[in-house]
Order: C-alpha cells, then structure tokens, then sequence
C-alpha cells in the first residue's frame, strides 16, 4: 500500500511539471515565431526608381534614376547608399516599424552640398517618399521617388532599346536663319542637335572585339554611347547629363557604383581605348529636331 501511495504522489507531481511547462513552452514559441516575422532581410538589396524634382529654383531635369541599396538593419538601426547622377553616398538612420507599417529615416553625411536626408515608407512592395536637401541654395531642394525592388546583375549582352530617342538634347547649335517672307527677309535662330546613328544598336562594345573598319564612319555621338553602354552594364551612375538621358530610361539600366574601372572585362577595355582614340577626330552632324 506503501508503495502505491508513492508512485501515485510521483506521478501527481510528474503531471504538475509537464503542466507547468506547457505556458513557457508556447510563449518561447511565440517569441520566436515574433523574431521570424520581424526579420527584415526582405528589405536588403537594390531599390530603383526615378528621383522627381518637387521643388527647384530653377527649371531642371525633371528625373534621375536613382538606386537605394540597403545593406544591414540591426536593432532598427539602418546602414545603406544612395546611387543618382554620379554620386555614390553613404547613409545611415533608423527604422521604425509600428503595426506592421515600416517606415525609414536615413541620412547622406553631409560632407557634399547635394546630401539630404531621405523619409520613405514601404507600401507593398514599394518604397515611397521623398529626399530633402540640407542646403537651402542648391537649384532642387526637395525630390520624390517610388521605388522597386530589382536586383543588379551584369550581363554583357545587354543591348539600347531600340524604340529609344538617342538625341543629345543637352548640347546644341544655334544658327542664324533668314527667310524670305512677303518679300520680306526675317531673321530668326533655329537649334540643331546631334543624334546617334543605328549603330548603337548594332555594336555590343562588351562582348564583340572591336575593330577600325566598325567605328571609322560613325558619329563622335555613336562613339560616346558605345563607350558609355560598357559602363551602363556595370551599374555605372553617370554625372554628365549627356548620358543620364540616354540610359536613365533603358529598363535594365541600375545605378549602383560610381566607380567600376575594377569590373571592367580585358574585352570591354580594348574597346574603350580604341572607341576614346576615334572620338577625339570624329565629328557630329547637326539636325533640326521638334522637342
């Protein structure tokens, strides 16, 4: 009878610690189902889209591309880079992230007179906000962006769109023209500016070896976009207006460096010597253009 008052207290307090450990076991399950969720490794990587002028002095290029490269969150704090018009910026902020609505503060250090401070949100799968100047006597002091997530990969084969208008609005010629109207003679300025000719989309200057015979007919501009398609493949963020408007536009084009002379193929800088010694005796011709 001993025996069996024994065994049955044992199995009394057997019982009580399995039952007392069920309500840890679930909230350790709970707290760690939480972590899972709140992971943010979704938000690492590439975000592209176009940087809007809200308010200018001045009228302006109304868009950029723009990348936002997220590279760590650790404890809402934010590190990341910011990669428009030839400029390649840290940044650095916080995240917030309140009933499943995130949200991030980030800055640019403010050692160059173009940083600013970005606040955006992410609605979807879109990031959405806008980019304030720290400088007030800059020409554009305030931009929007909505931006996607779209990983950069090179690929040498990558060619311009050929529906594209590769005409250098940024450079032009103004002639003097007089016409005979009524039999009056009136004098008036047209403006002419160059274009690029088939050949950009013909010549792959990352994948095929150049030679003389291909480049000796071509205009200085075909010459500049075939140089300049190499740098575009590797994420080049172009300074020069010239050649924002000819790749901002080209759907695989992603601003992620300003600098990748290290990435460049044997292939890719054969090209380029042989394409930058033609463009110093080319020429250009000139057209009329409505705009």
């Amino acid at each position: 009878m001993k025996n069996l008052i024994i065994a049955f207290l044992a199995f009394l307090a057997l019982a009580s610690c399995h039952n007392n450990s069920n309500p840890q076991t679930a909230k350790d399950a709970a707290d760690s189902t939480a972590v899972v969720n709140n992971s943010y490794d979704h938000l690492y990587g590439t975000w592209v889209g176009y940087f809007m002028a809200e308010e200018a002095k001045d009228e302006v290029y109304n868009q950029n591309k723009i990348t936002l490269i997220i590279k760590n969150i650790n404890d809402q704090k934010v590190v990341g880079r910011s990669v428009v018009a030839g400029n390649d910026r840290p940044l650095q902020g916080t995240l917030t992230d309140i009933n499943h609505k995130i949200s991030f503060v980030l800055d640019e250090p403010g050692t160059d007179k173009y940083d600013g401070r970005f606040e955006f949100e992410l609605r979807k799968d879109t990031l959405v906000g806008t980019w304030k100047s720290y400088k007030q006597e800059i020409n554009v002091t305030k931009r929007s962006f909505k931006l996607l997530k779209k990983a950069f990969v090179y690929n040498a084969n990558l060619m311009l769109d050929k529906d594209g208008e590769y005409i250098d609005w940024e450079s032009s010629k103004v002639k003097k023209v007089t016409d005979t109207i009524d039999g009056k003679a009136k004098i008036y300025m047209n403006e002419y500016y160059r274009s690029a000719s088939n050949a950009v989309f013909t010549l792959n200057s990352s994948a095929q070896e150049l030679k003389e015979s291909d480049l000796k007919n071509l205009r200085k501009l075909d010459l500049q976009i075939l140089r300049n398609t190499i740098f575009a493949r590797h994420g080049y963020t172009f300074k020069k207006k010239t050649y924002r408007q000819f790749f901002d536009f080209v759907d695989w084009y992603i601003p992620v460096s300003d600098n990748v002379e290290s990435e460049l193929t044997a292939l890719e800088k054969k090209n380029i010597k042989l394409l930058e010694r033609f463009e110093k005796y080319a020429e250009d011709n000139y057209d009329r253009f409505g705009r």
